[in-house]
């Protein structure tokens, strides 16, 4: 039997391959790899190269290739066919809560938690200061960008546009350039729920979006649509039109241009930005005892009891 990886011994976040779709597959192990074997023949994937893993219809995985996946960190999400749904995910290997108090504490106060807010548009709004406006205004702001990159767009590419819809029961009903919007929003959601479970912070604590367990995983990813997602659907529309595959050829345009611009380099120094983390670092020690006077005291040493005990709650 393999010895567990130590965290030290695995590929960092940064430098991980994004994504990768598998569908109609059978998936076990062999030794530290993911054996993929398929109509096509046989693939090994190193599970600590990669950050997360789309699993597709007629997927089946074993339990040995599911432990490998959580010893290495690597993200699992089961999926749609061509990845445009997503139905579960698998729990990510986290070791520090230091980001995820971090966000819990921002997220609970309401003056903070504004500010964070404030810090996601200010990204979307480099050139304006943003720092003095409600919510509401944002919001409004937000709305007014997203219409005008969709209007650029079809300009620029020749695709019409009308209108962003899209049916959860009946992907196949929408337009080309709706069905490949959703792939591409669908790849990106990925991407970004893997960066934030393999840095230990909630998927659940959004700062504008809430009460959705992937609330934070849509906040983050807003910040990148403009830039990927939406230009990238309208570019494959525009090459191959009704093409019944348009959400495979948008994944994979996605996944390229992923890898091309490093944006998993990008999101984990945004994330460490928008949480007042750019510099901290793990000290190696996972768990401490928390302890109401004296702060953090070691976890793993045997206390003894105090006579004292108690006196503080008689007073």
């Amino acid at each position: 039997m393999l010895k567990k990886a130590e965290l030290q011994e695995l590929g960092r976040v940064g430098d991980r391959i994004s994504f990768l779709y598998l569908e109609h597959a059978v998936i076990n192990r062999q030794d530290s790899a993911i054996k993929v074997m398929d109509s096509r023949g046989t693939v090994f994937i190193p599970a600590a190269l990669v950050n997360v893993l789309l699993l597709g219809p007629g997927v089946d995985v074993t339990h040995r290739a599911m432990e490998l996946m959580g010893d290495c960190g690597l993200s699992v999400v089961w999926v749609g066919e061509h990845g445009v749904r997503q139905y579960a995910h698998g729990r990510a290997l986290n070791h520090s809560s230091l980001l995820l108090e971090k966000q819990a504490k921002l997220v609970s106060n309401k003056r903070s938690r504004l500010a964070v807010a404030r810090k996601m548009y200010q990204m979307r709004f480099p050139d304006e200061d943003v720092s003095k406006l409600t919510m509401e205004s944002l919001r409004g702001k937000e709305g007014s960008r997203v219409r005008k990159a969709y209007r650029e767009e079809s300009k620029r590419t020749g695709v019409a546009w009308s209108h962003r819809e899209y049916r959860i029961d009946n992907f196949e009903s929408g337009t080309p350039i709706n069905k490949a919007l959703t792939a591409g929003h669908q790849a990106l959601y990925g991407l970004c729920y893997s960066v934030i479970s393999a840095l230990g912070v909630s998927l659940g604590l959004g700062f504008i979006h809430t009460g959705n367990d992937l609330s934070f995983v849509y906040d983050f990813a807003d910040l990148y649509k403009a830039q990927y997602s939406i230009p990238i659907a309208f570019d494959i529309v525009a090459k191959y039109g009704n093409d019944k595959d348009i959400s495979t050829y948008t994944r994979l345009a996605m996944r390229d241009v992923f890898k091309k611009n490093k944006l998993v380099v990008k999101m984990v120094a945004d994330l460490k930005y928008l949480l007042d983390a750019e510099d901290d670092v793990a000290d190696g020690k996972v768990m401490s005892l928390w302890d109401d006077k004296e702060g953090l005291v070691d976890f793993g040493v045997q206390y003894h009891e105090y006579k004292d005990e108690g006196k503080d709650d008689e007073e």
